[in-house]
């Protein structure tokens, strides 16, 4: 192994060979196609919002009929989980349940990932790409904000951790900074194996006005190098406090070539679930809401979106089914075909 790569342990053998990535937690949609932890093989990027309902399953049949793949071959399914629009995790959630479930017997094994993991993940890749930090060392913090309307962002904070009391000689990681942006390794939460080095998310994802982007985030960040990855620099930029307007900042979204590139490590760590356990994470009703005003605020909103996800739901049943049954072409839209990212 590369001795200067901030790798993770070499991808296993038994990492799953064809994954379906969704996205659609902002008001862009995107879809890929690909192997856990690798770059996609195909996708599709456009507008989504109040569309991606209605384009979002001919979008990936189309995409599955391009690299000639069927719905009962995949051997996972990952989405967007959140935080991010209520319309469009719900979206997500019902298409994907819809699919895992119609596709085979037993159901296709789903991988919810973090939004902001995936919007961290692009922002990296793109903070690399533009040369941020120069003869500097690499980041060893990362702060994703994804808009939140209303005037507030979800936030994240992630940490780069060295690889520590390693005990399986293959297992190679590098101490000290990442130097290097072939990959982005994230361990995720609390769950994931302290011995491995990556990418590691502090705490949960929390809401909060741009104003009130934690300072405390930025202790010692001379010496701990920050970049701060977000889809909404235009419209809050003036409001962020003057000590975060002097870190390198990245524009970046989550999309579903990041969530494919994540799904690697996911997989791997055996976070996988059936359909019917996948759910949306609502960041803004957990923090926002006293628990009476939540629990009032989410039976209005099951009531209302129950025929909502059960017609979407069924609808990807349908289409999952004759998927299966039909050799037919389905309605195609615009493809993006990805090769290896650039430099």
């Amino acid at each position: 192994m590369n001795p200067t790569s901030p790798a993770l342990p070499p991808r296993p053998l038994y990492a799953a060979q064809r994954v379906l990535a969704i996205e659609t937690s902002t008001e862009r949609l995107s879809v890929a196609l690909g192997a856990a932890g690798a770059q996609p093989l195909a996708q599709y990027q456009g507008e989504g919002g109040a569309q991606a309902s209605a384009l979002l399953i001919p979008c990936l049949l189309g995409l599955l009929d391009e690299v000639g793949w069927r719905l009962d071959e995949l051997d996972a399914i990952a989405f967007g989980q959140g935080p991010g629009a209520f319309t469009g995790l719900r979206t997500a959630c019902a298409v994907v349940q819809g699919l895992a479930l119609a596709a085979r017997p037993g159901g296709v094994p789903v991988l919810p990932i973090g939004t902001l993991l995936a919007l961290a993940d692009e922002g990296w890749h793109a903070g690399c790409a533009l040369g941020l930090g120069g003869d500097q060392p690499r980041p060893t913090r990362l702060v994703a904000a994804l808009d939140a309307r209303m005037g507030e962002l979800y936030v994240a904070e992630l940490r780069w951790q060295p690889a520590t009391q390693l005990s399986v000689p293959d297992f190679a990681g590098t101490p000290g900074a990442p130097s290097t942006c072939d990959t982005f390794d994230a361990l995720g939460g609390p769950g994931a194996p302290s011995a491995l080095a990556g990418w590691r998310m502090q705490g949960a994802p929390r809401l909060c006005a741009p104003e009130a982007l934690p300072l405390e985030w930025l202790q010692g960040a001379e010496a701990e190098p920050t970049w701060l990855l977000s889809n909404a620099l235009a419209t809050y930029a003036e409001r962020l406090p003057l000590a975060w307007r002097a870190v390198p900042q990245v524009p970046a979204w989550p999309s579903a070539a990041a969530l494919l590139r994540l799904a690697g490590w996911h997989w791997a760590a055996g976070l996988a679930v059936p359909a019917a356990e996948a759910q949306p994470l609502y960041v803004r009703d957990q923090v926002a809401l006293t628990t009476a005003e939540r629990a009032a605020l989410q039976a209005q909103r099951a009531t209302e979106a129950l025929a909502e996800q059960a017609a979407l739901a069924e609808q990807a049943a349908q289409a999952g089914q004759m998927a299966q049954t039909v050799h037919s072409e389905p309605e195609r839209l615009p493809l993006k075909l990805s090769g290896q990212r650039q430099p």
